[in-house]
């Protein structure tokens, strides 16, 4: 994990040590930002590897970035770099007369050796996520990505849902993940795909698509895991496959929709007995979508080992 912020530095010197030493020496991008907002400047940056990948998570005063040919011939990457537009925005030019216009929520990608522009929209700070993923054959199925020039992310049905949930999982701290190092191929050949490079019918792709939707479902369980209304069908509803494909998609992962379900609702309950001592049991229960209470106490005996009760009372004795 790397982790760094301005704030242990002189508010005259933050700029740019942010600009030489971050962005410069780390980043590998040119920043500028006018003089009379350099003292006002602040920054945040994180780092963690997942798979053969590297997420990081950056906060800062906007600024003017460019990754101009002397950059990528000071730190080249051979990277496909994917990055989500948390907050603020701007144009994005690739230096290939092409500019587009990046808005909160939009995603990029582009080639990590190719030059771009980006020019934020406002003095309002930003906020973005990025995965960089190491290139090679293997990962592209011998197909060129060199030339992917930055560009906006553009979210075909197909592909859209199950990107987006396929990189939040990557990209969050403490995620867990069924295969990190095949879901970060994964995430790459979706990229790919949509970039026109890989055809939706390989295996591979077809298999980044089930991990993609998988995901997506544990989103949508995740959100909802407390009403007692959801069902495989309203799942498979609102990501726009069969009820059919919704289970292939967790039989793949070796874990059931129902279990899948039933063990976020079983973690629910346990935080909120130790939360909350005198909650009575069956409040719990209801509170976390079971329906039935005898299903409950059988559930979260299998799960942890004990009853909700003598779970309280271990708790008690610490």
């Amino acid at each position: 994990m790397i982790r760094f912020d301005t704030d242990d530095i002189a508010p005259q010197d933050r700029f740019d040590h942010w600009r030489e030493v971050r962005g410069r020496s780390l980043f590998g991008v040119t920043i500028e930002l006018p003089s009379e907002r350099r003292p006002a400047f602040s920054g945040f940056f994180r780092a963690h590897a997942v798979g053969s990948a590297i997420a990081s998570e950056m906060r800062a005063s906007a600024y003017h970035v460019s990754r101009t040919e002397a950059d990528i011939g000071r730190i080249a990457g051979d990277s496909l770099c994917i990055a989500l537009q948390v907050k603020g925005g701007g144009l994005l030019r690739s230096g290939r007369d092409h500019t587009d216009i990046v808005r909160e929520g939009d995603l990029v990608v582009t080639h990590s050796d190719l030059p771009h522009q980006g020019l934020p929209g406002s003095h309002e700070s930003f906020h973005c996520l990025m995965l960089k993923i190491p290139l090679d054959d293997r990962l592209t199925l011998g197909q060129p990505a060199h030339d992917l020039f930055a560009t906006r992310y553009l979210e075909r049905p197909v592909f859209a849902r199950p990107f987006r949930a396929l990189f939040n999982a990557l990209v969050a701290d403490g995620s867990k993940l069924a295969d990190p190092a095949g879901e970060v191929s994964g995430l790459a050949r979706l990229a790919l795909a949509a970039r026109g490079r890989l055809s939706v019918a390989l295996p591979e792709v077809r298999a980044a698509l089930r991990a993609g939707l998988r995901y997506a479902a544990l989103e949508i369980l995740q959100r909802d895991r407390r009403r007692w209304e959801v069902t495989p069908a309203a799942v498979a509803a609102e990501l726009g496959i069969s009820l059919r494909q919704l289970h292939l998609v967790f039989e793949g992962a070796e874990q059931t929709f129902a279990r899948t379900l039933a063990g976020l609702r079983l973690e629910d309950a346990r935080a909120l007995l130790l939360q909350d001592p005198a909650l009575p049991v069956t409040e719990v229960a209801y509170a976390c979508g079971f329906e039935s209470l005898a299903t409950f106490y059988r559930l979260f005996g299998a799960q942890f080992g004990l009853a909700p009760g003598e779970l309280r009372e271990q708790a008690s004795l610490h």
